[in-house]
């Protein structure tokens, strides 16, 4: 390995008068015009996010939705993980530059010594600066991010060659660090496409990143898809969940709509910590209130929602959801979804329908109990795979009144929230009657548990009729005819 005595050159700008302007004021004039058209992006709280590297004038809308969580934090990162896809030169495994510093026309950049030391004695990435000429994929993140953060911070770029998904995801954990590190994955969605086989694609793309489905990307939905697994994995293991931002496509600022680049803003955010803004939670539950009010006044049956584009970003990602109903303190109905399978809305209407009508421990609820009535609605993070050979080390494994479980063997399955803790707080009972649940004998050969974190909150029943929740509506059913 070379020596770190002579690591301390700097890294000029490859792409400035190309990707961007190299002219400092026409440079920060179109960043800020960028942000102008960037996204509302639901309050989220990202520890990483997922954000587009083409020209500015294309994709930077989409990056300012992405970056903007940062800009607006109180202690904005001080450290930024930039990990990207190698466009010019090809090469195998994960290389970093050796310099110690990077230019672009808004300043130098320090590189974060301490993390580059680190990836390189791990053997985790290759010191050799070839791979790095002309290449704009972390420097298209660097430009945004100068221009875009109030603080000055230290850097790490990171670029993928022909890499194994699980190398990256190697790298990326030894530089996680703490809340003072963030991590930006850059990459583009789908290439030369028409605009609408694009934009089927890339929203495909994009449910799988909000249900962390790392296997099912490759090359022709993203650039950097590389790079995106090695996040997820990463997101699958500490209760994280994905929220879709923005997604765009190059027609959408006049480029030729036979033959356009996609691109797509995510945030990855900690679920025991994310939390909706107080506008989206109110949303939700009257949209769930509105649900049920039409389902007790056609019968039980759902009824269908639409939505328009205004919604919040949070509210239609892909998200599991329970929702729990109570009538005068006690349980009245508990239904929902233990994996992501639809836009979180939809699922907490459907759910909060299906908690009043469809229990089978509970007659059906009618107009007349909907006065009476709360609702609680939990949001699931993805659900992590929890080692344990017996009942006594799965409740050892388990964090009582924070951990939600999963157990089961092929169909035989069944779930307990966090909120169980309450009338189960010995973590054997919990276990020993989650079990029973799922008409578990013993400890079965194959049987599989999970955990996940919740995010919940209620209110009391309010009446709230289809037409008060917009931008969302439901669509009442038409009567059955007799």
């Amino acid at each position: 390995m070379s020596s770190y005595a002579h690591q301390n050159g700097v890294h000029p700008a490859q792409v400035a008068g190309f990707f961007y302007p190299a002219d400092v004021n026409a440079l920060r004039t179109l960043i800020a015009t960028m942000r102008d058209h960037a996204r509302p992006d639901g309050g989220v709280a990202p520890k990483a996010v997922v954000a587009p590297h083409a020209g500015i004038v294309y994709s930077g809308a989409v990056a300012a939705t992405a970056f903007g969580p940062w800009a607006r934090r109180s202690d904005p990162p001080r450290r930024i993980v930039i990990a990207g896809p190698a466009h010019r030169v090809a090469f195998r495994g994960l290389a970093i530059h050796p310099a110690m510093a990077w230019m672009t026309p808004l300043g130098e950049a320090k590189v974060a010594r301490d993390l580059h030391i680190r990836l390189a004695e791990a053997r985790a990435a290759a010191v050799d600066a070839r791979p790095f000429a002309g290449e704009h994929s972390l420097e298209m993140h660097l430009v945004m991010l100068q221009a875009m953060l109030p603080a000055p911070f230290e850097i790490l770029p990171i670029l993928v060659g022909d890499a194994e998904p699980r190398r990256v995801a190697e790298a990326l954990r030894l530089v996680w660090g703490g809340p003072e590190t963030a991590i930006a994955i850059s990459s583009d969605l789908s290439h030369f496409l028409d605009r609408a086989s694009a934009e089927a694609i890339d929203s495909e793309t994009g449910r799988l990143i909000e249900t962390l489905e790392a296997a099912s990307l490759h090359g022709r939905r993203a650039c950097g898809f590389l790079p995106i697994m090695g996040a997820l994995d990463i997101a699958a293991e500490r209760d994280m969940r994905a929220s879709g931002l923005h997604l765009a496509t190059s027609a959408d600022v006049g480029a030729d709509a036979s033959r356009v680049v996609g691109y797509g803003a995510f945030a990855i955010e900690y679920a025991a910590s994310a939390r909706l803004a107080e506008a989206d939670r109110d949303l939700l539950l009257s949209t769930a209130m509105a649900g049920l009010a039409t389902a007790a006044r056609r019968g039980g049956e759902t009824p269908s929602l639409a939505v328009d584009g205004r919604l919040s970003p949070a509210l239609t990602s892909m998200r599991a959801s329970f929702v729990t109903l109570t009538q005068s303190g006690k349980l009245r109905g508990c239904i929902g979804s233990a994996a992501p399978r639809r836009s979180l809305i939809d699922d907490v209407m459907t759910n909060a329908v299906q908690s009043g009508f469809s229990d089978p421990r509970f007659q059906p609820l009618t107009e007349a109990d909907l006065d009476s009535l709360s609702l609680d609605v939990s949001i699931l993070s993805h659900p992590r795979s929890v080692p344990a050979r017996s009942e006594a080390q799965l409740a050892a494994a388990l964090e009582p009144d924070r951990d939600g479980l999963i157990l089961g063997v092929g169909r035989r399955r069944a779930l307990f929230l966090p909120s169980v803790w309450r009338q189960l707080p010995d973590g054997r009972e919990f276990v020993q009657q989650l079990m029973q649940k799922a008409s578990l004998d013993g400890w079965p050969a194959g049987i599989e548990a999970t955990c996940f974190r919740v995010e919940t909150f209620g209110a009391p029943w309010r009446r709230i009729e289809p037409g008060d929740i917009a931008p969302a509506r439901i669509d009442e059913p038409p009567r059955a005819l007799h």
